[in-house]
């Protein structure tokens, strides 16, 4: 299904999150959203199996996403 206004579309969670923290560092994200697993032995695993679960988190990240690189 075509998306062209989406902006979301055709990036993956793990590539929004690898970019994140390249710009912003682990406890920069931590920082800007309020989730244990960016603050406690954070890992790019553990952290996708989480926002794979929770939905109200995996939005934080999406929009953070949203305004860091497509503001």
């Amino acid at each position: 299904m075509e998306q062209p206004n989406n902006p979301l579309h055709g990036v993956t969670l793990e590539t929004m999150l690898i970019m994140l923290v390249e710009d912003y560092g682990w406890a920069g994200l931590a920082w800007r959203i309020k989730i244990n697993c960016f603050k406690s032995n954070p890992s790019i695993k553990s952290c996708l199996t989480f926002l794979r679960k929770t939905p109200w988190a995996r939005e934080q990240v999406e929009q953070l996403y949203l305004k860091t690189f497509h503001a």
